[in-house]
């Protein structure tokens, strides 16, 4: 970030760079620290020792958080161009060769890996961004960096320009314009591409149509040999070998079938047929996922990937969605590195070739939260069965060894894995979609009870009974009208859930569907319109009971295919409400009045209540705070 040069106190060179063999000296620096040298007579030799250190580690291990920073001083110096201060030069394994340029300015006050560098190396920090906590602006009272975008610039002043006060944004371009008239440097705008790993070795996912000719050279089947499908085959478990086996090459299971891998083609070249070997790796999963949403437009279409029409109708730009795509995708944050940004990348490409319509795959991305559940483990760390963990006395025991609780992920590693399948088996898949919807918030995570799916079973058991009689299975709606306190509740119900299910709110839509269902429990005989609208509003929630339901209703279509109801709004507004009234702020008078009432006729009504009057004793009225329809507040003088 070039707003915050005035920040930089140190660089770091990747230890592979080509710049590092050029700028290292013979002898170190007068002043230089121990600490930075890792314990060796030269630059050469320090350089040299921390570059092997440095090749045994993967970008993966280099980019991992580490709570000691590794590196050494190259026993060169740079300028800082806005202070003219001399900035030494580091190698450090955090600073990646093919990220960016493999070199950084270090501003170690608001970046937490420069941060913990400095600490480590005693290198100075600068405060150039203004914190909006509370920590001040010395960096050595400091636990961690500060970083933020929305902050201003301080301690940024130079010679020939300032930045202090200044936004990040404003900054940066002023910063850019200084550097570029003195033809230190200039704008330039940095992407973050990485090789995408696109093959697997297994036999599951799509084959690559390449053969390779008898010189190894590789070549794309003709679109008249497409598609190329996977053969059958009768064993697709990976080969296992010896651990002493230092010969035998690896194999990937479609090499094995040495019919399908080796063949005779002519590829239409006009250089006849020739033998071939075919491409053994196969496609991963996302192949076919980054545009599956297109596929499933048009999913018989022998000739394209969609018809363009087709396309256009359902992913076009239209109003609201100037880029087009998918109106909902729903998936959690980690799909954010990987389905969502592969999907993107696949969809442009097809737009540029001009295949579909939309720019953008997706018009709206929600991320939903987790489902939780405790993992236990022993004194060693490892994970044990969480079913056979007992609960006495407070702590947690397996075959007799304390074991500590956690709240986590759930997964098979962790072995705290719940089965749908069992879920299912005792209770239903209904019950077991409704607890997952009302366990809580869809974008929060919340934990796994067990013990707590038995209410929505006992809900679905309720809705059962209110339709058909449990002993003679026989359907036991009347076809009466429902009385007025019925209407309300079933209209201020299907209100309430239209609403939540716009918004994705299920777990607050299942619970007005139960208050509702309450209700209807009370009532001595259920009117077949109020039952047909219950039905109808838990379909989408739990269609296996609601089709059921339906069916006994006596109709013969699909509930599925049933227009979702529609509430009446003079039955969703309260035909009276409940007003408090308090003197000197304690109740004293409960009224029922209209939901219209003016604050004139609210106090009137207040001040000429007989319990009111008795509070008042005869005391005169300073003050009357009237909030139509719930409250009156009077202080006596």
């Amino acid at each position: 970030r070039q707003d915050t040069l005035f920040g930089a106190t140190y660089m770091v060179l990747a230890p592979e760079h080509g710049l590092v063999d050029e700028i290292v000296p013979g002898a170190w620096p007068e002043g230089t620290r121990d600490a930075w040298t890792g314990g060796h007579a030269t630059p050469a030799q320090a350089v040299d020792a921390y570059r092997k250190q440095a090749a045994a580690k993967s970008d993966v291990e280099r980019q991992a958080e580490v709570k000691e920073k590794t590196g050494v001083f190259t026993g060169a110096y740079a300028i800082n161009p806005v202070s003219g201060e001399q900035v030494p030069v580091f190698i450090a394994d955090y600073v990646l060769m093919g990220y960016g340029t493999g070199a950084i300015m270090a501003v170690p006050a608001h970046d937490s890996r420069d941060f913990a560098f400095a600490r480590a190396f005693e290198l100075p920090m600068r405060c150039v961004v203004e914190p909006s906590d509370d920590r001040g602006t010395d960096p050595s009272t400091w636990d961690d960096a500060f970083a933020s975008y929305d902050a201003k610039i301080v301690n940024s002043t130079g010679e020939s320009v300032s930045l202090d006060g200044l936004g990040v944004v404003e900054a940066k371009a002023r910063i850019t314009e200084w550097l570029e008239s003195r033809a230190i440097g200039e704008g330039t705008v940095n992407y973050r591409l990485r090789d995408w790993l696109f093959s697997r070795q297994r036999y599951w996912g799509e084959p690559f149509p390449i053969v390779y000719d008898e010189e190894g050279v590789a070549h794309a089947l003709p679109e008249s040999m497409l598609p190329l499908k996977l053969p059958e085959v009768e064993d697709y478990s990976p080969r296992t070998f010896d651990p002493d086996d230092s010969d035998t090459s690896p194999e990937t299971p479609l090499s094995r079938n040495e019919d399908w891998v080796n063949v005779v083609l002519d590829l239409g070249d006009g250089r006849g047929p020739r033998p071939f070997r075919r491409e053994t790796n196969t496609m991963p999963n996302w192949a076919g996922s980054c545009w599956y949403e297109l596929r499933y437009l048009d999913p018989h279409n022998s000739e394209r990937l969609v018809d363009p029409e087709t396309e256009r109708y359902w992913m076009g730009p239209r109003e609201g969605q100037p880029h087009g795509g998918v109106d909902l995708y729903v998936g959690g944050a980690e799909h954010a590195v990987l389905h969502l940004l592969y999907a993107r990348f696949w969809s442009k490409v097809l737009f540029d070739l001009g295949h579909v319509s939309s720019v953008e795959p997706f018009h709206k991305l929600y991320n939903q939260g987790m489902i939780q559940a405790y993992v236990y483990r022993d004194s060693r760390g490892i994970a044990v069965p969480a079913a056979e963990v007992e609960e006495r006395d407070g702590a947690y025991w397996y075959e007799g060894e304390r074991v500590t609780r956690l709240l986590g992920k759930m997964g098979k590693s962790l072995k705290n894995a719940v089965t749908p399948d069992e879920i299912c088996a005792e209770y239903g898949a209904d019950t077991l979609r409704l607890y997952e919807m009302a366990m809580g918030p869809l974008d929060v995570s919340r934990p796994w009870d067990t013990r707590a799916v038995v209410g929505q079973y006992r809900l679905l058991q309720r809705l059962w009974r209110n339709v058909v009689d449990e002993g003679t299975g026989e359907v036991t709606v009347v076809d009466s009208e429902p009385d007025e306190a019925t209407l309300r509740a079933l209209h201020k119900a299907i209100d309430g859930v239209r609403q939540d299910m716009e918004g994705l709110r299920f777990n607050t839509a299942i619970a007005k569907i139960t208050e509702l269902n309450n209700h209807v429990t009370k009532v001595r005989e259920v009117p077949r319109s109020v039952a047909e609208g219950l039905v109808r509003l838990i379909s989408p929630l739990a269609p296996h009971v609601a089709e059921e339901l339906w069916r006994r209703l006596g109709h013969s279509a699909s509930v599925v295919h049933e227009p979702f109801p529609v509430a009446d709004p003079a039955y969703v507004v309260d035909e009276t409400v409940t007003c408090v009234v308090q003197v000197k702020g304690k109740v004293k008078a409960r009224l029922e009045v209209a939901p219209s009432v003016s604050d004139e006729e609210l106090e009137a009504l207040a001040l000429g209540d007989p319990a009111v009057v008795a509070a008042l004793n005869g005391a005169g009225i300073r003050k009357v705070i009237v909030r139509a329809p719930k409250l009156v507040n009077i202080v006596p003088a």
